[in-house]
């Protein structure tokens, strides 16, 4: 398989992410780097074949709180790929479990949480069942 994983930039996410359906687009360079700014953050992009084809983002506490893979790519292991790598960041900056939340309607991102040790710690009401978001934590 030739999913390599490595340190990426906003510019790399901003890429990915232009082409997630699914995300609204409301991100930006300007509001990436003011929530990242001043933080101990990693972003993490995933490239097949050399082709950038997700990320995953986290900022000050080990919360996974942005990623997403183009739909070109899915269904290869890049998820998987990326969050065992981020997890083995999170667990060598000393940090002790990892957390993230997912809306009801990314079930594929549910199913991998659930099958990857992740348990259920929370819900958080959004007003719809889809915008609705499901905690999860998984010790490292």
């Amino acid at each position: 398989m030739s999913i390599t994983c490595e340190v990426g930039n906003i510019d790399d996410v901003l890429i990915i992410s232009s082409k997630i359906t699914e995300f609204d687009k409301a991100s930006t360079f300007k509001s990436l780097n003011c929530r990242l700014q001043d933080k101990q953050t990693l972003i993490l992009v995933a490239k097949y074949k050399g082709k950038l084809a997700g990320y995953k983002l986290t900022d000050t506490e080990f919360y996974s709180w942005l990623g997403g893979v183009s739909p070109d790519y899915r269904n290869l292991g890049i998820a998987t790929k990326l969050r065992e790598v981020q997890e083995n960041w999170a667990s060598n900056a000393g940090y002790s479990s990892i957390s993230v939340k997912s809306m009801n309607r990314f079930s594929s991102m549910i199913h991998l949480l659930i099958s990857s040790g992740y348990q259920i710690n929370g819900y958080e009401d959004n007003g719809t069942v889809d915008n609705s978001k499901i905690k999860f934590v998984k010790v490292l």
